[in-house]
């Protein structure tokens, strides 16, 4: 009993590895030039963030990041409170 208390401890104290995740958000309020640059701005600050493209001629923002850190959910809230509303239109593996 012992050596599976020790298996399961040793188990839970190994680091989690982090999964990279891509994601492509539909932003279609973008309008202008300077829309992407603040949609990149508000998603580099969210910490987990490792990777942004944005586009204003598709309306998308493609987005990787470490799932270990940050979710989709956070990501859509941040384009969201600067009046960018955005919706996952994929999510990749």
């Amino acid at each position: 009993m012992k050596r599976f208390a020790s298996a399961v401890l040793l188990l839970a104290s190994l680091p989690t590895f982090a999964a990279t995740q891509n994601v492509a958000l539909s932003v279609p309020d973008m309008s202008c030039a300077a829309c992407p640059i603040t949609i990149k701005k508000v998603l580099s600050k969210i910490d987990g963030v490792i990777q942004i493209e944005v586009s204003a001629e598709t309306r998308q923002a493609l987005v990787t990041y470490d799932d270990t850190k940050t979710h989709v959910q956070a990501l859509t809230a941040a384009t969201a409170n600067v009046g960018f509303p955005s919706t996952v239109v994929e999510a990749a593996r």
